[in-house]
């Protein structure tokens, strides 16, 4: 009992959590199979590695903060054109985010614009990249309080950092001018550094009208498009489709 007890203390004191957590187990399963000793010597690295991996992702899970958790299996392709299930299912790969491209949804409410948002997202989160979620009106607060608040340079330093940056809901409320200067310096500061994923309901067109600067709005688009994948999804709203279920 002892040496059992100066073992788990040995585990504390190297923080291998996993390993202590399922150290009795392991230990009653290679007496019982008779493991040899490089064997269990495995059987307990793998055990530490697989825990500090879902440690890590739930961490940046948390730190991704997303509003829900959705998942590309999830989607009903079929209500939507633009993108098809077999293009979705290649994107999940992540190999877009290795090489810094972009994944721009466009298309009116309601059709799940940021549903496959978030399912990129967390299929990225899962496979080991960072992420940060934004609607546009939080990022606009963030960049505007940036030097006067620490959570607020935090995120901002903490989204710089990430792999993938998600940036939802453009286009629904108005941007003023010195929001849309500061939103061109963040992505200036991204481009081609990381993979952002945009969702509006504003076509390119309209970009201009929203920023109130269309020289600067072309920078951006310019930025944005320059590596990047386009789907202009159509379809009915799950919402109002959904509601007419109810009645």
């Amino acid at each position: 009992m002892k040496a059992y007890e100066q073992t788990l203390n040995f585990l504390k004191t190297l923080n291998l959590k996993g390993i202590a957590t399922s150290l009795d187990e392991m230990i009653n399963e290679a007496e019982i199979k008779k493991t040899s000793y490089i064997s269990f010597l495995n059987t307990i690295f793998t055990t530490e590695i697989s825990y500090r991996v879902k440690r890590r992702v739930e961490r940046h899970m948390v730190g991704a903060h997303f509003p829900v958790i959705k998942r590309i299996d999830d989607f009903e392709f079929g209500l939507v054109k633009g993108l098809g299930q077999s293009e979705a299912v290649n994107l999940l790969d992540c190999r877009w985010i290795d090489n810094r491209e972009n994944l721009l949804f466009f298309g009116p409410p309601g059709i799940g614009k940021t549903h496959l948002a978030i399912g990129f997202g967390v299929a990225a989160v899962e496979k080991g990249y960072k992420v940060c979620f934004e609607r546009i009106t939080n990022l606009v607060k963030l960049l505007k309080t940036a030097e006067i608040q620490k959570t607020s340079e935090y995120r901002i330093r903490r989204i710089m950092k990430s792999n993938l940056v998600i940036i939802d809901e453009i286009g629904y409320t108005p941007i003023e001018k010195r929001e849309a200067n500061l939103f061109f310096s963040l992505i200036s500061e991204m481009y081609e550094k990381l993979s952002i994923v945009i969702t509006s309901n504003k076509s390119f067109d309209a970009w201009a009208e929203m920023m109130g600067d269309s020289i600067m709005t072309t920078a951006l688009l310019d930025r944005l498009l320059h590596h990047a994948r386009i789907f202009n999804l159509d379809g009915e709203s799950y919402r109002i489709k959904n509601q007419r279920k109810e009645v």
